[in-house]
């Protein structure tokens, strides 16, 4: 409940695995660990006349002992349970309460407005054929390939086989006038007869779609005029099977059907944004004649039926890097029979094919000046280059950009926190909720806020309070809340060893703990050492232009990830958000099929750098930790912002100086993310 979904399990099921197979989107950031909390849920008991059952708490198994040390370390709610470890052991009916729904993800990826020169792989080509004639005996599509030859100049053409049987009826039906869709990718290739209509048509149309690890994004675009006729998106359905990348991994690896149902569930997802952008734009998914997808090395695996099990494990080998091809019914895509689908190619390991669609959409080979592109997520991907050289690489950021590993975090959903500011003076915070337009300090805000509650902090908002208590003062260079903060502020307050600062008093309780701005560190330490070791090997100490892309980058604000050092020191009018790229370039290949045979050369050109292999990523990672830097100068910045005098604070939050301890620490957080 509240789906009112339900199913037959084996005794012994973990409540969990039962939600997934229902479809029931029930939240599970950590794999089953029973450390994230997310999975909450609880049991109704009595009895259900209408499911003709009776559901009681002895139907559950008895709390174990990873409950146990969950709701000692950070409380569970009476009555609540873990599904990723709870059993069912008989009749139940389990609610999913409110507040683990709200966390449903927001889908922000939006159309682009480039203009792409249009020469697309499909044309319409309308002829008349010849009638019969018994003094010549040539065949009905002889005929029809003869004229198509002689007016429009296609030689050797195929022709689809499902389309022999109708030839003779859709060229009397049309009087021997009909229109020819013919798809030619490469000017190498043969050109396919794909679709053949009686009389003129004057509609066709194709997708581009970036199937990304929690959204999905798609295009509905005229092949005719170029014009974008929808654009629609939708979580990823595979998130109730792991929220990040390397979970979706471990699933197919202890479940024999969990590629199968992965690549299910991505499919029949596709399918239903196909049918929705076809609403929007009042056309029939049969005139869909092309697609284009791009995606994660993960989601590309996953989507084409390929088990990706080696990529969860060194050398993270790819089964294909190169560009595909398919007829999309092949793989279960319910467009015209006749339609092709092409698949962009992956850069390396994990710089997948959504990274090429985004390194064709900005074109960082196309200029003169030093570009980083970087999309920030679990797995962050990075290209580096200019029209000289381009490098490329992944760093392993995890999923706390994202909200996990963050006490109060969550994806960014109505209600959660996006935007934070901090009075250097008072410590007074300030914020902003997504639905909601006015600051948390502004007349009118507790009463817009009471429709959709206020209920974590997401990803944007995370970078903005750690950057902004690092401005105020609160944490030091090292990351560690200064415990001396708490005679200014009653915010600054003791957690056990650490401190804490309480961002928001009220239900939920929503706080920023030590061991939040640890897994901050953590990850933009990643990411910076990622974006270093490719500096290094370009041979250049500064960047002239970053470029963030994918949905989350577009909320990124680049002073503070500027401060927190998540990207280099660079002018800040020369950082950008620039949206699904990766979409944009999986546009520009469906338009112009030139763009195909561009990014395929620059993907071979492109060099691959694997951070793990690297000796002076361990140093970088260490340097990193600190914010900005511990090394690395900030001219460009400091002239934006006014940086804080640098302190020294310990583990347990009191002034003074622990650089030996500091670099022990930082070491080993070094090792465990090579690991």
């Amino acid at each position: 409940m509240p789906s009112g979904k339900r199913g037959r399990f084996a005794v012994g099921t973990p409540i969990l695995e039962a939600a997934r197979t229902l479809g029931v989107y029930v939240e599970s950031v950590c794999g089953g660990r029973a450390t994230c909390g997310r999975c909450q849920v609880e049991v109704q008991e009595g009895n259900f006349a209408k499911h003709k059952i009776v559901s009681s708490l002895d139907h559950i198994s008895p709390r174990g002992s990873k409950e146990d040390r969950y709701d000692r370390v950070r409380g569970l709610p009476e009555g609540r349970r873990l599904s990723c470890s709870a059993t069912i052991q008989g009749d139940l009916v389990v609610d999913v309460p409110q507040d683990v729904q709200v966390n449903a993800q927001v889908v922000r990826k939006a159309a682009t407005d480039r203009v792409i020169e249009r020469n697309a792989a499909v044309q319409l080509c309308y002829v008349e054929v010849e009638e019969p004639d018994m003094h010549k005996p040539l065949g009905d599509l002889d005929r029809l390939k003869a004229v198509l030859e002689k007016d429009w100049g296609w030689k050797d053409l195929l022709i689809v086989s499902h389309l022999i049987p109708h030839v003779q009826g859709i060229l009397r039906k049309g009087n021997w006038g009909v229109t020819a869709a013919i798809h030619r990718d490469m000017d190498s290739s043969r050109p396919f007869i794909i679709g053949l209509y009686p009389g003129l048509k004057n509609e066709a149309y194709g997708i581009a779609c970036d199937i990304g690890s929690t959204t999905i994004a798609m295009h509905l675009v005229s092949l005719l005029s170029g014009r974008i006729v929808a654009s629609s998106g939708t979580s990823n359905p595979q998130i109730r099977f792991g929220e990040d990348l390397m979970s979706r991994v471990s699933y197919v690896m202890m479940n024999p059907d969990g590629r199968e149902a992965m690549t299910k569930a991505v499919r029949e997802a596709v399918n239903k944004l196909i049918g929705k952008v076809c609403e929007e734009g009042n056309v029939d998914r049969h005139d869909i004649f092309d697609c284009v997808f791009v995606g994660n090395p993960i989601m590309h695996h996953l989507f084409l039926g390929i088990d990706p099990t080696e990529l969860g494990q060194a050398p993270f080998a790819l089964a294909v890097s190169g560009p595909l091809q398919y007829w999309a019914q092949e793989i279960d895509i319910e467009v015209a029979l006749g339609a092709r689908l092409y698949m962009l190619p992956c850069i390396a390991g994990h710089v997948g094919a959504d990274a090429a669609g985004a390194t064709l959409s900005e074109g960082p080979y196309r200029q003169d000046k030093m570009m980083l592109l970087v999309d920030v997520g679990t797995n962050a991907e990075i290209v580096l280059g200019n029209s000289t050289r381009v490098v490329a690489a992944s760093s392993p950021t995890g999923p706390a950009f994202e909200g996990a590993e963050i006490s109060s975090g969550q994806r960014a959903a109505p209600g959660a926190i996006e935007r934070v500011r901090i009075d250097p003076q008072t410590l007074e915070p300030k914020f902003r909720v997504i639905g909601v337009d006015k600051w948390s300090d502004e007349d009118g805000f507790q009463e817009a806020a009471k429709t959709i509650g206020v209920t974590g902090i997401c990803g944007s908002a995370i970078i903005e309070v750690v950057a902004e208590m690092y401005l105020a003062g609160i944490i030091s260079e090292d990351g560690v809340i200064d415990g001396t903060m708490a005679e200014r502020s009653p915010r600054i307050m003791a957690n056990g060893r650490t401190f804490s600062y309480l961002l928001r008093d009220g239900e939920p309780r929503i706080t920023v703990t030590q061991n939040d701005i640890r897994a901050i560190q953590l990850a933009k330490a990643a990411l910076y050492a990622g974006v270093k070791l490719l500096m290094e090997k370009q041979g250049v100490d500064t960047v002239d232009t970053i470029r963030f892309a994918g949905a989350f980058g577009s909320f990124i604000d680049p002073k503070y990830a500027m401060v927190l050092g998540l990207i280099p020191d660079c002018d800040l009018s020369e950082v950008k958000a620039v949206g699904n790229a990766a979409g944009t370039g999986a546009l520009m290949a469906l338009l112009n099929r030139n763009h195909r045979r561009e990014i395929e050369r620059e993907v071979a050109r492109i060099e691959k750098i694997e951070t793990a292999l690297e000796p002076n990523f361990q140093q970088l990672f260490v340097n990193a930790m600190a914010l900005p830097n511990k090394i690395d100068p900030f001219p460009k910045l400091s002239q934006a912002v006014t940086l804080p005098p640098r302190k020294n604070v310990s583990e347990d939050g009191v002034a003074g100086d622990a650089a030996p301890r500091r670099r022990s620490r930082e070491e080993r957080a070094a090792r465990r993310n090579r690991e």
